[in-house]
């Protein structure tokens, strides 16, 4: 980023303390359906439509490292493999023999430089080619070309691996867009996998993801966490194509450096020496349509991303990645130890203060008296989410009722911003 840029969103951040009012000719945000987070139809939609569409994260190229290496993938609702293939290729493939429709793989993880059904020992490549059949006389006319394993779209940014079941899908780096570029200070192609956890919620899952696309609940859920860290006054968003936002915040004047440091900036950790200023002395926070929500800073890259497992229910994957730490223990910003939990991990605080509240709200959506969602020029990165979901979706699938009207346009999406012409010419 250059400097430029940097004296740009530094002036929009103070312009952001200093408004008394949301600026001028910004669109007043309808209210959202409150069926959107209740009915079984939108939800069928969205499994159907965003999640079958988008390019999702799958995983860390330290899961499967070395060629042969092969992982078991299936938080979309789809039985894949995630293989490294003898070939160095990553690819991905649905985990399900062109046979008789077992799955080709039972492990979690392993390595081999072939794949083998233990149903049958139809055996394939790591490229998914099939390569071997028992009895193959008793097949009459049985091509193996025509029978290799089922591919998925599979890109790397970096050591990041995502997937996209639409063969139709845009490249990953057009559909990072802007993101790439801005990401390239972070070392997305240097940083390990240092931990990776799930945790299962109550709630549907935008109800735990927005959460975390909006600073206005800082200061009444994270006191003592996250407000010593973000002044929310001087939060500046940003809306990209795709769906994709960024919200940028400097520290509040007055910060006791001392009582943040284990979470801004832990000693033990090796610094990402590419990352820029504002990465090292501002919160930024980037939503990746359309479930990943992640700070980035000069010490870690660790995304939470939110997976719906049901209409009312959420796996919420919690992922730290670092540079190497050598001998010492890997970092985790997001859980704890904790010996009483099956997994030995416990959420950190600051997760536990914005999951806190899913089941109760879910529950109080259900009632009768949830007719509408009121959104504040703060929360206008939920509002562009929800318009984002219905496209990818298409509107003409959807009832009107649970529509929501697009009223952020082309004009308020990078690279335009009447916000910025207008402070920074003023």
């Amino acid at each position: 980023m250059d400097q430029a840029e940097v004296a740009a969103l530094k002036a929009m951040m103070e312009w952001e303390g200093q408004r008394g009012a949301p600026p001028a000719g910004f669109p007043a945000l309808p209210d959202l359906p409150a069926a959107r987070y209740t009915s079984p139809e939108y939800f069928a939609l969205e499994q159907a439509h965003i999640f079958r569409k988008s390019w999702l994260f799958a995983a860390h190229i330290d899961e499967i490292p070395e060629p042969g290496c092969f992982m078991r993938w299936d938080n979309a609702g789809e039985p894949l493999i995630i293989v490294h293939g003898m070939d160095g290729a990553v690819r991905a493939f649905y985990n399900t023999c062109r046979h008789r429709g077992a799955p080709v793989v039972t492990a979690d993880r392993g390595k081999s430089a072939r794949l083998m059904c233990g149903y049958h020992n139809w055996t394939y490549k790591t490229d998914g080619t099939l390569v071997g059949v028992p009895e193959t006389r008793d097949f009459a006319n049985l091509d193996l070309t025509c029978r290799s394993l089922i591919g998925v779209r599979c890109e790397r940014f970096g050591n990041v691996i995502f997937v996209n079941f639409d063969d139709d899908a845009v490249p990953l780096l057009d559909w990072l867009g802007p993101l790439a570029d801005e990401w390239t200070e972070f070392g997305f192609d240097r940083v390990r996998l240092a931990a990776r956890h799930s945790f299962d919620l109550n709630c549907n899952w935008k109800v735990a993801m927005e959460a975390n696309m909006e600073v206005y609940h800082v200061p009444f859920i994270h006191p003592d966490t996250v407000a010593p860290l973000v002044d929310s006054k001087r939060n500046f968003n940003t809306l990209y194509p795709h769906g994709h936002a960024r919200m940028l915040a400097p520290p509040p004047p007055q910060t006791n450096r001392e009582h943040v440091r284990a979470i801004d900036s832990p000693p033990e950790w090796q610094q990402i020496d590419t990352v820029g200023e504002l990465g090292r002395t501002c919160t930024q926070s980037y939503t990746l349509f359309p479930n990943w929500v992640s700070p980035l800073s000069s010490y870690f890259i660790p995304p939470l991303v939110f997976w719906p497992t049901s209409l009312t229910t959420t796996r919420l994957e919690l992922v730290t990645m670092a540079l190497d730490w050598g001998d010492g223990p890997a970092p985790d910003l997001w859980t704890v130890p904790d010996a009483s939990q099956p997994s030995g991990r416990q959420m950190s605080a600051i997760i536990q203060e914005d999951t806190q509240f899913g089941e109760a709200i879910q529950r109080s959506m259900e009632s009768s008296g949830f007719r509408s969602v009121p959104l504040s020029y703060q929360e206008a990165r939920i509002y562009y989410f929800h318009q984002n979901c219905d496209a990818m979706i298409g509107v003409e699938r959807i009832p009107p009722e649970l529509q929501v009207e697009p009223v952020l346009d082309q004009a308020w999406v990078w690279p335009r911003d009447p916000r910025r012409e207008s402070v920074l010419a003023g």
